[in-house]
Formats: structure tokens, C-alpha cells, sequence
């Protein structure tokens, strides 16, 4: 088992995943359970993770994200809603607004952590139509699709992509 460095270091956006590798249900289940395990705003978990298998819906969602193939390909997609109302109930409009957001991308951060850690690959999709995403999951009202992560064994190595300097980003005061 990898230290978590090591986690972070080895985490890609992967794009090609074998094909005749499904993933186990134990292992699913354990990424999910981290990905509830995430930090969220009054403990709230203001967000709602859609598990997709169905070949037939991941190339709908392929289609909704401007044909990115490689979801149809991936044996599972996991869909990350915001869920503003249940923030909302605690913490008014900015929890709607910035803490269910919050919530469901740090959810999705953990889940992808956790897909490295179990030895497979994942890719985080932001560019999709959110409307379409949602009719074709058939999300009750109120719910926001935020992210897609596919996932699965990856048939691919990507390399590792350039990051800026620390000084570039870091602001010691």
C-alpha cells in the first residue's frame, strides 16, 4: 500500500482503460466509503454520488460531455451532484451556493485519491452539458451535477504533466 505522497504523486487523468477488467465490488464500495469519509461543511455531505455501470447510459453521458469517449469505455462512472438545499437548510444561501459546491468536489477529490490507492486510474470530467447529464440519470430537482470520474484499470501510463514552480503559486506572508 502506497503512503499517501506517493498516492498524490502517482495520481494521472487516465483515458484508456482495459476493457476486461471490471472493477470489483469491494473495491467500489471502499472508494466510496472515502469519498464519504470527506470533510464537509456542518458534516452535511450536501452532494449525492450517482454510480453508473450501464453501458448504455455511460455513452449517453460520453455524448453529454462532447463525445469524450473514453466514459463509455471506463467499466464505471461515478457522477457528483451537489445537493444546494441540504447546505441550505444550515447554512442559508452561501451554503447552497459555495458549501454544496464545496462538499462535492472534495468528495470527488477523496473518491479519485481512493481509485489510485486501489491501483486503478480515473479521469475527473468537467465539461459536459449539465442539463443533459441530469435527464439522462433522471436526478430529482435540486440536484447539480458537478463532476464525472470514470474509472477503472487503466491500459495506459500517462506521463506526469508539468505543474507550476511552488513560488508560482505559493504566497508566504
Amino acid at each position: 500500500m502506497w503512503d499517501f505522497f506517493e498516492t498524490v504523486r502517482h495520481r494521472h487523468s487516465v483515458r484508456q482503460y482495459q476493457l476486461d477488467m471490471p472493477v470489483e465490488p469491494e473495491k467500489l464500495h471502499a472508494i466510496l466509503e472515502m469519498a464519504c469519509a470527506a470533510p464537509s461543511a456542518g458534516d452535511l455531505q450536501a452532494y449525492r454520488i450517482i454510480v453508473v455501470s450501464d453501458p448504455v447510459e455511460r455513452q449517453a453521458l460520453a455524448h453529454a460531455a462532447h463525445d469524450q469517449t473514453f466514459i463509455a469505455e471506463a467499466p464505471i462512472c461515478l457522477v457528483f451532484c451537489a445537493d444546494p438545499a441540504r447546505s441550505a437548510t444550515t447554512f442559508g444561501e452561501r451554503g447552497a451556493k459555495l458549501y454544496a459546491v464545496q462538499d462535492t468536489t472534495i468528495a470527488a477529490a477523496y473518491a479519485q485519491l481512493a481509485i489510485v490507492a486501489a491501483g486503478m486510474g480515473s479521469i475527473w470530467v468537467g465539461y459536459f452539458e449539465e442539463a443533459r447529464v441530469s435527464e439522462i440519470l433522471g436526478l430529482e430537482p435540486g440536484l447539480t451535477p458537478l463532476a464525472l470520474l470514470s474509472l477503472g484499470y487503466p491500459a495506459e501510463l500517462p506521463e506526469s504533466s508539468s505543474r507550476r514552480r511552488l513560488d508560482e503559486v505559493v504566497v508566504w506572508r
